[in-house]
């Protein structure tokens, strides 16, 4: 029997984004320190997202690393960003962390809402 072609989808975490965050994780001097990625309700277009430090993981978190930093997903949040990309952009406008998920149906024009 050939093996199931299926592969779970998983996330996408930047070279931009784990470099920023490596460098934040320098700045406050602890090693620990994951990037954590998460959905809450509410915003303009009916959900939002959310980042943060934590020294912690869950059991039920999802874990992608690049270049030795750590980003986190909870279950709950990781079923609306399966597929999505984490980056960082610099621009006139600001720095910002950005979240590319083909699964938001509709954003809000400051791109941190999104609707399935």
């Amino acid at each position: 029997m050939s093996e199931s072609m299926y592969q779970e989808p998983t996330m996408a975490f930047t070279d931009s984004a784990a470099s920023k965050v490596k460098s934040l994780i320098q700045e406050e001097q602890n090693d620990d320190l994951k990037l954590r990625v998460y959905i809450t309700g509410g915003g303009c277009a009916g959900f939002s997202y959310g980042f943060t430090f934590d020294d912690a993981m869950a059991e039920d978190d999802t874990a992608i690393i690049n270049d030795g930093v750590t980003m986190v997903v909870d279950s709950m949040s990781f079923q609306y960003l399966a597929g999505a990309e984490v980056d960082y952009k610099e621009g006139l406008a600001g720095s910002q962390f950005v979240i590319n998920n083909p699964n938001a149906t509709t954003t809000c024009g400051c791109g941190s809402s999104f609707s399935i």
